[in-house]
């Protein structure tokens, strides 16, 4: 909307968040404008760029248009025979291709007051003809509020499989916007036709049906994103996971941290085998999962050449990755780690499908975390390659980001007790139960609790695993929540990684939380709301809805849970399966 007098359309190619320059772009005519953009890969990656296609159309033509570039610096004579010395040249009504670092179009016109003109894009990654096929198949007149309308109704019934009772107006603010946060990526990646490009190689090829997704950040995901998403949304969450398969048939690695058909390699672990086997286990089991299993056992014993897993070769033969230049990895310890809660999923997934000879061997060599326990220190520690520690060894070396041997981002405290699928075991090399809730309760009281990054993020419900300190997992998670969490552009910890912190909200709002991917079991702690409903999709399990119910629930003050009751009959654990929640029924937990 203008004022009146002179109005001008601007499309400013030589911006934008990338570390990528270069473009094109053709002016169609005084109402529309084709082109593309270089943009370049995640974490600045100077080999992976791709372009971005479009076709943009003005719901008025403008009377004067033309496109404009930026010129370079010139030199000596050459600087006095052009007047647009590092200076943007217009280039009136012109309608050929135009390209360069620092382009654009504008559109002008005489506008009376209040005049409105309105633009749509339609964008692809393939070709300039698959955009302007986008455009006119998905939006093919001018109606903003039309397309407002059905963007509301689009995302409402998403929203709407989960609704709320109870609770204050801004926690449930703060609960829907997480699940708008979650569900942001992945991201469908094909155009209307079902063109989009393949993994690593760029070809253009075709999805046949179905969605292609992109967007996959699985080191932050495979906590607690497609857990959620297995539960609440299950025929989005196999869509991505037939995607995964698929880049898994085109490039030979399932991906780590896919963009736009990149492997970013951004980092570290085999994040796709986690949600591979937990999807499976789920009982969503509609893909291919011996393609599947064969690419998550490559990732987990190709020694050599290893895309996903490098230092696998000191792995599997010492049980640990040293600290060591030839590893040649980010981290040892907690690259190990996440090799351990890979292996353990691809056993379980290998029970599943009756490989006990695999599950055995991958089972076994879950637990070689145990190689890292320095029983002076009670930590997990950096190791040499002849056994010996690593000296001089600060477990609160990296608290805040900093750079650290041995550990990504994070450090030793904030790694001590990520074995999640061993909690028992590192109970016992800590010295057992009152030892283990010790160093638990130390590692938030010494503010090594990091809420704004993933390694630490379920150490909070850790404590239902210690017999008659449960309640510490309810009074954490309600801390962390009001401290970190609100309803203000700055009301999340940290960057929210395509929906993990937000996932941990929600999951903690709820009542319960996926502790251990790959283990169905979920920790339990207390609800926020009087109610939550979620509607289970019939495709996929028995029950029509799953109520959660917070009885004497009363704000802040009601946090400790004096007994549960699973469809009207006591339940005595502090864990419940997500195939008995799927099952559909009420969950009454009472608060006191």
């Amino acid at each position: 909307t203008f004022p009146a007098g002179r109005a001008n359309v601007l499309l400013n190619l030589g911006l934008g968040l990338t570390n990528e320059t270069g473009a094109m772009l053709r002016v169609v005519s005084g109402s529309e404008v084709e082109g593309f953009k270089m943009i370049g890969d995640f974490c600045y990656n100077p080999e992976d760029v791709r372009p971005v296609y479009f076709v943009a159309r003005l719901s008025q033509a403008a009377p004067t248009f033309g496109a404009w570039k930026k010129m370079p610096k010139y030199q000596g004579a050459e600087a006095s025979w052009t007047k647009y010395d590092d200076a943007y040249k217009p280039y009136p009504g012109f309608r050929q291709e135009i390209a360069g670092d620092n382009i654009g179009a504008y559109f002008s016109y005489d506008m009376p007051q209040g005049g409105v003109i309105e633009v749509k894009v339609g964008i692809s990654y393939t070709s300039i003809e698959n955009a302007r096929l986008n455009l006119e198949t998905e939006q093919p007149g001018f109606d903003f509020e039309a397309t407002r309308h059905n963007a509301y109704q689009a995302w409402n019934e998403l929203l709407g499989r989960i609704t709320l009772k109870g609770g204050t107006p801004e926690d449930k603010t703060i609960f829907y916007t997480a699940l708008y946060h979650l569900l942001l990526h992945p991201n469908i990646l094909q155009d209307i036709n079902g063109d989009y490009r393949a993994m690593e190689s760029g070809a253009v090829k075709n999805t046949g049906g179905g969605n292609r997704y992109t967007v996959f950040s699985l080191w932050d995901t495979y906590r607690n994103v497609h857990p959620f998403l297995s539960l609440v949304y299950p025929d989005l969450q196999l869509g991505m996971v037939h995607s995964m398969v698929e880049m898994y048939n085109e490039s030979g690695w399932m991906p780590k941290w896919e963009l736009l058909g990149m492997e970013t390699g951004v980092m570290v672990g085999d994040p796709a085998t986690p949600v591979i086997a937990d999807t499976w286990l789920r009982g969503l089991k509609d893909f291919d999962v011996k393609t599947a299993y064969d690419a998550a056992r490559k990732a987990a014993v190709q020694r050599q050449d290893n895309e996903l897993r490098p230092g696998l070769l000191y792995y599997d033969s010492l049980g640990y990755i040293p600290e060591n230049s030839k590893a040649g990895v980010w981290g040892t310890v907690s690259t190990t780690l996440e090799y351990n809660i890979s292996d353990w999923n691809l056993a379980q997934l290998a029970k599943a499908l009756g490989k006990n000879e695999d599950y055995q061997r991958f089972l076994r060599r879950s637990y070689s975390y145990r190689n890292y326990f320095d029983l002076q220190t009670g930590m997990l520690r950096p190791r040499i390659e002849d056994g010996s520690w690593l000296s001089p060894f600060d477990p609160e070396a990296g608290k805040n980001f900093e750079p650290v041997i041995g550990f990504v981002e994070g450090n030793a405290w904030q790694y001590r007790f990520y074995v999640p699928h061993d909690i028992k075991g590192l109970k016992s090399l800590l010295g057992g139960d009152d030892a283990f809730f010790q160093a638990l309760t130390a590692c938030f009281d010494t503010g090594n609790y990091d809420m704004a990054n993933e390694p630490d993020i379920t150490y909070p419900y850790l404590f239902n695993y210690i017999p008659g300190k449960e309640q510490y997992t309810a009074q954490t998670v309600r801390r962390l929540m009001r401290q970190y969490y609100f309803n203000a552009p700055e009301g999340l910890p940290g960057n929210d990684d395509t929906g993990t912190l937000s996932a941990w909200l929600l999951f903690s709002m709820m009542g319960f939380y996926p502790d251990c991917p790959g283990d169905m079991d979920f920790a339990l702690s207390s609800p926020v709301f009087d109610e939550v409903t979620i509607q289970l999709d019939p495709k996929y399990y028995p029950g029509k809805a799953l109520t959660i119910e917070a009885v004497n629930a009363k704000g802040d003050k009601n946090l400790l849970i004096d007994k549960v009751e699973w469809n009207g009959k006591r339940y005595k654990s502090y864990f419940i399966s997500h195939q008995e929640l799927v099952k559909g029924g009420r969950l009454r937990v009472f608060l006191k």
